[in-house]
């Protein structure tokens, strides 16, 4: 029997371009589902499963912001955290021409453009944590460190 080939993400393709370990979880889902239904699906831990969202600063700027998957963004705890007088989180229609990704499988990794990125500060609780692996349907499992590495990413509260 032919082996299936595993498909790729741009997220997994720069990770393995850097080096950097990681795990896949697969989990069979058709349409988007929020990250705490993700968490459920794969048996991640709740707490140590996070999403990523867009925001856009009122410079037009986007900037991406990695938090647990129950927890909301602080809009104005954002907006100070990178330096502008306000954000909103970007309109739905609006994700993939923005991130290259969908709604659901937005990764902090592999975006058309690499924006700057803010690590909620309660991922430093975990050697390791769970993100989105680019498509509905895939998570990535990886060193905190390694992710903030791969981004150049910064730890805040939000």
């Amino acid at each position: 029997m032919a082996k299936e080939k595993e498909i790729k993400t741009n997220a997994m393709r720069i990770l393995e371009k850097k080096k950097i370990p990681y795990e896949t979880l697969q989990y069979e889902c058709d349409e988007f589902i929020d990250g705490v239904h993700t968490a459920e699906k794969t048996g991640a831990p709740f707490e140590q499963s996070f999403k990523t969202l867009v925001l856009q600063g009122r410079s037009g700027q986007y900037y991406v912001f990695v938090l647990p998957v129950a927890h909301q963004v602080q809009l104005k705890a954002a907006a100070k955290l990178v330096g502008e007088k306000s954000v909103e989180m970007i309109h739905v229609k609006d994700i993939t021409a923005v991130t290259g990704y969908v709604r659901g499988g937005c990764s902090p990794l592999g975006m058309k453009k690499q924006y700057p990125l803010f690590l909620h500060k309660s991922a430093l609780e975990f050697e390791k944590i769970y993100i989105s692996g680019g498509r509905i349907g895939t998570t990535l499992y990886l060193r905190v460190q390694d992710l903030l590495a791969a981004t150049g990413g910064k730890v805040g509260e939000f």
